[in-house]
């Protein structure tokens, strides 16, 4: 009997150049400068004001209200420096660059060089155990095989990370800065000089305006409601895009190395602005300098080709994302709770 080995074809000629022909027929990949003037427009708008009340409302505990509100404000102008990152805005690189550090590291507090190096290796191999860095283990593992040998407080992480999950990402936020300042000391940003002056500037103005304005008790109150909720909300745009999708060995093709280790998620308009268009995460995979309103109508021209091509297309509702990210989380423990 003869075994026929059948090689991945490359991005080149490939599955991707036919999909990629019919995407650029129809100008999805044009940029949409009105859609990001409002957008754009409505965040600063949200940021400004939620400070506005922060300081008119003055030494009170209905400040935790603002936090709350801030904490979506912040969420949404990450999602901004998201697509600054991907050049969806601005078409060339320095634009981009300028207003992705005013977002990131004076709006946001997190380092915009640091984020976008880590995203940028994502892209490349998602999914991918020894590549994608969103999937290296830390404290969530997302692979059987990081659980073997763990031991004391991060085998008890591990045995219970799915029902941890949510709890855990309060402290996104603040695993975003530390983050940022290791790369940053370690030299991993190309213009650390400017990255670490920027991150100053956000501090500085925060804590400021915190402990001034409010009492002591107050003011770490308003910290923890704030960071705590905005990384609640930032993770929960980032968990149902690939988690406990497949992992792929390299071996893949361009088109199906994003499809395969991707979700789509359902809904309407309050999905597409509350996920900031991340729900379309195989069109953005596919198509990563795309206009977020354009993955909207990109998607179903890519779905009915991938079912052309006999590849699989995930789409699911939010709530059942989730759960699918849940379930892989505690199915990935299993090593330890059943030792």
């Amino acid at each position: 009997m003869t075994v026929t080995t059948v090689r991945p074809r490359t991005k080149s000629g490939s599955d991707f150049a036919e999909l990629n022909r019919r995407v650029n027929a129809l100008g999805l990949q044009k940029r949409q400068p009105v859609y990001y003037v409002l957008r754009l427009t409505i965040v600063t708008l949200m940021v400004a004001g939620g400070w506005a009340a922060f300081f008119l409302i003055g030494s009170s505990w209905w400040t935790l209200a603002v936090a709350a509100f801030l904490s979506v404000a912040f969420a949404q102008l990450a999602l901004v420096a998201h697509d600054l990152a991907h050049r969806q805005v601005f078409r060339t690189k320095r634009p981009s660059e300028i207003a992705g550090r005013l977002a990131g590291n004076i709006g946001v507090g997190m380092s915009y060089g640091w984020w976008m190096d880590k995203h940028t290796r994502h892209h490349n191999n998602p999914n991918h155990d020894d590549l994608d860095p969103d999937v290296a283990p830390e404290v969530l593992i997302w692979a059987t095989e990081s659980a073997i040998g763990r031991r004391g407080l991060a085998a008890f992480v591990t045995r219970h990370q799915a029902g941890l999950f949510f709890p855990l990402l309060t402290l996104l936020g603040i695993d975003l800065k530390v983050s940022s300042v290791k790369a940053i000391r370690a030299g991993q940003v190309k213009r650390p000089g400017l990255e670490s002056a920027l991150l100053v500037v956000h501090f500085i103005a925060y804590f400021t305006a915190l402990f001034v304005v409010l009492s002591p008790l107050q003011a770490l109150a308003f910290i923890v409601v704030h960071q705590a909720l905005f990384g609640v909300y930032l993770g929960m745009t980032f968990a149902p895009n690939h988690k406990g999708m497949p992992h792929p060995d390299g071996t893949e093709d361009f088109l199906r190395k994003q499809v395969l280790t991707s979700r789509n998620v359902r809904g309407g308009w309050f999905v597409d602005v509350a996920l900031g268009g991340l729900n379309y995460q195989i069109e953005h995979h596919l198509f990563p300098g795309m206009p977020t309103p354009s993955l909207r109508k990109a998607q179903p021209i890519v779905q009915a080709y991938c079912a052309e091509i006999g590849v699989a297309y995930e789409q699911t509702g939010l709530i059942e994302s989730y759960r699918q990210a849940l379930r892989y989380l505690h199915e990935v423990g299993a090593p330890l709770r059943n030792s």
